[in-house]
């Protein structure tokens, strides 16, 4: 899986240093930068080896809610490939919550979904002159926030994660400058450190095993 991110980062680089090593589509809805807005749905999970095994009637294990975020990018048209770097930021309301009386969380304890980034790069194959079907990868890091406090005050303490994310999508241009696309990305993050309030240290860093789903739909603009 690195390899592959590695590969597709090394690509786009390579296809924007030396534009002139193939026949670039200047006309194409899909070259130039592009930004566009995201929403959707999400979903953090216990992953393959992670298990809430202290409470036995936890069968959800896992935390939903609403996705909303942005995307920055700058795509090739090599005719046959559409190539290019892609980064994003997002956030969510996705949270742990009790059902039927019992909590259902997913190894971490009550917590929220913080901010979310990716950085990565994105691959495409064109079926017609303004449809794409595409495929993304990279690396991705979370935040969760604990949701914790004494009664009167609310202490300021998150877990930070660090994963890969791969993903893919159909996108669709109107005309050379708007834009809508379809997406599903799946992230897993394997390891993680705890960020405390004030001037404490971080944690050292520690195995995880989450994993996250997210559904999203965007409208952007290319410049």
């Amino acid at each position: 899986m690195k390899t592959l991110i590695a590969l597709l980062a090394t690509g786009s680089l390579a296809a924007l240093a030396t534009p002139a090593a193939a026949q670039v589509e200047e006309d194409s809805p899909f070259t130039g930068l592009r930004i566009q807005g995201n929403a959707g749905y999400d979903q953090i999970r216990a992953g393959s080896s992670v298990d809430d095994d202290l409470n036995e009637d936890n069968n959800d294990q896992s935390a939903e809610g609403f996705l909303y975020g942005a995307t920055v990018g700058y795509d090739v048209d090599l005719g046959s490939v559409v190539i290019g770097p892609e980064a994003g930021i997002s956030g969510s309301t996705a949270d742990t919550d009790f059902e039927d009386g019992d909590f259902e969380g997913f190894g971490f304890g009550n917590v929220s979904a913080g901010r979310d980034l990716f950085l990565g790069a994105r691959i495409g194959v064109k079926s017609s002159e303004d449809m794409m079907f595409y495929a993304k990868g990279g690396y991705t890091n979370a935040k969760l926030n604990v949701r914790s406090n004494d009664g009167t005050t609310e202490f300021d303490t998150d877990y930070d994660l660090d994963g890969y994310r791969v993903g893919g999508g159909l996108e669709y241009a109107f005309g050379n400058n708007l834009f809508t696309n379809i997406e599903y990305n799946y992230s897993n993050y394997s390891e993680a450190e705890v960020d405390f309030d004030g001037t404490l240290p971080s944690s050292d860093r520690f195995d995880v095993d989450t994993d996250r789903h997210q559904v999203t739909v965007g409208l952007g603009m290319r410049f």
